[in-house]
């Protein structure tokens, strides 16, 4: 084995072997909790190190084995994939703290199996990341799904049995409908489940002169079979899914479960379809009004929302289509901002399921109603909550600002005056939802009934962590070029 293929298998491996480590330590709580530490830290430092070659154009490969010809399980490393991967690790760091803070303060059960299928989750995560070819992704999309379902239905009680059960039927019924199908279709039609890295525009060999309805039913068989994205009519597991502890809804929404969702529909565009085969056959618009339906309705479903996780979650739904609208208008500005927002949103969202969590653990309060006054007595988590309230409105200085402003002008580029018209109308919806929450929080007067003086902030294993994205959320919009260079490496804009 060279150098050059461990590089790509050390984050993976590492990745896999946490959680044998964490039931192995079960016994012991705290070095249960470290391995997550040290195996979040050994992963990002793992992926990290293949960076300055990537920012230089190359690209990372290994194939682990070869199951039939064209079928094998392979990886590899580019701009795309260190995206995903980064964002992956180090917030998994910053989850482990919260965890910590949240599953103690609130004395939950079967920590361990808890800790165990989050540590497989991230695995699962890295390993979407790293696919070099639809075959390897199917697989490690599916090691999350069945992972999480656990996460989901962890306080088993009749409610998270409910949610539990849509989730997997929701997301197991549509890969196997609909990715599988997919995948025995581009394998058949191609040959090959190997991805074209390196190139965005040509895409694998699909026989587009020859066979252009075959083509078009594959893409949007991929389309719906990946509905970790959420993207409207699939979407309706993920507000379910919210009968979850706080930090897995926090996991689902912005490190692994969702964000394998958008990240597989980019790559399935542009290193699987590529431009040239979405242009010719017209497959990017019909997606990018979909996708635009999906930002304004969910929107105005979650302006209906008193529950504060509830409210997030359709927030997330809406927010997980800026990335498919963007990857799917097929300009380059306009696939920048999409791809960005996979690193932005998921900086910014944590944040504010961290400070749902932290919330909840402080006041035993869901409603939003009910939160009058509560950000003078919790200034550190209330006011992350507000910067993460501040990009997802895509305010400056903050990342979602970023990303808002090259899908506008990618949506000009592409002379869409319809989809523009659905970006500024959601950036006034966003603030509609998101901004009643602050103003509630720190200059309404409490509702009867609560007692500001016995509220204080959640522990500081919980604050620092939130308050950390919150602050890194802000940095980003600053520094941009931070997400931005992977983008122009590897789709050479």
């Amino acid at each position: 084995m060279t150098i050059e293929s461990m590089r790509v298998l050390t984050p993976i491996i590492i990745t896999m072997i946490s959680p044998l480590f964490v039931w192995l330590l079960r016994h012991d709580e705290n070095k249960r909790e470290a391995v997550s530490f040290v195996a979040a830290v050994a992963a990002l430092l793992a992926t990290l190190s293949m960076v300055p070659k990537v920012l230089d154009g190359h690209i990372w490969t290994y194939t682990l084995s070869e199951i039939l010809p064209g079928i094998k399980i392979a990886f590899a490393v580019d701009g795309l994939s260190c995206i995903f991967a980064i964002v992956a690790t180090f917030l998994w760091f910053l989850a482990t703290s919260y965890n910590i803070g949240y599953m103690r303060s609130l004395k939950e059960h079967a920590q361990t199996r808890y800790y165990f299928c989050f540590a497989v989750a991230i695995f699962g995560a890295v390993g979407v990341a790293f696919s070099a070819n639809v075959f390897t992704l199917y697989l490690f999309y599916e090691v999350i799904t069945v992972f999480t379902y656990p996460l989901v239905a962890h306080h088993q009680d009749e409610e998270a049995y409910t949610g539990a059960r849509k989730y997997l039927v929701y997301l197991m019924g549509t890969s196997k409908l609909f990715l599988l199908t997919a995948m025995v279709m581009t394998y058949v039609l191609c040959g090959t489940l190997d991805f074209q890295l390196g190139d965005v525009l040509t895409g694998m060999p699909f026989p587009v002169q020859e066979h252009p309805i075959a083509v078009s039913v594959t893409y949007f068989l991929f389309l719906f079979g990946l509905a970790k994205a959420a993207i409207m009519p699939l979407h309706n597991w993920l507000p379910s899914a919210m009968v979850a502890p706080t930090p897995v809804s926090a996991l689902l929404h912005a490190v692994a479960v969702v964000k394998a969702g958008v990240f597989s529909i980019s790559r399935i565009i542009l290193s699987g379809f590529g431009l040239e085969t979405m242009e010719t056959l017209n497959l990017g618009l019909p997606t990018a009004y979909l996708a635009a339906f999906t930002i304004v309705a969910a929107s105005i479903i979650a302006l209906t929302k008193n529950d504060l996780k509830a409210r997030l979650a359709y927030s997330t739904v809406s927010q997980l289509s800026y990335i498919i609208l963007g990857v799917s208008l097929l300009t380059p500005l306009a696939v920048t901002g999409g791809v960005a927002h996979i690193a932005h949103h998921a900086f910014s969202k944590i944040t504010l399921f961290f400070a749902a969590g932290a919330i909840y653990v402080a006041t035993h309060e869901k409603k939003i109603d009910r939160m009058n006054g509560f950000g003078r007595r919790m200034p550190w988590t209330f006011g992350a909550f507000a910067l993460a309230s501040l990009s997802m409105i895509g305010m400056p200085p903050v990342c979602g600002f970023v990303t808002k402003w090259y899908l506008i002008t990618g949506s000009m580029q592409a002379g869409q005056t319809a989809i523009l018209v659905a970006l500024l109308g959601s950036t006034i919806l966003n603030a509609g939802y998101f901004g009643p929450i602050v103003y509630r929080a720190f200059f309404k007067k409490p509702v009867d009934g609560v007692d500001l003086s016995t509220i204080g902030e959640a522990p500081m294993s919980m604050v620092v962590p939130l308050f950390a994205t919150g602050i890194i959320s802000v940095l980003l919009g600053l520094f941009p070029g931070t997400f931005l260079s992977f983008i122009q490496v590897f789709g050479k804009f």
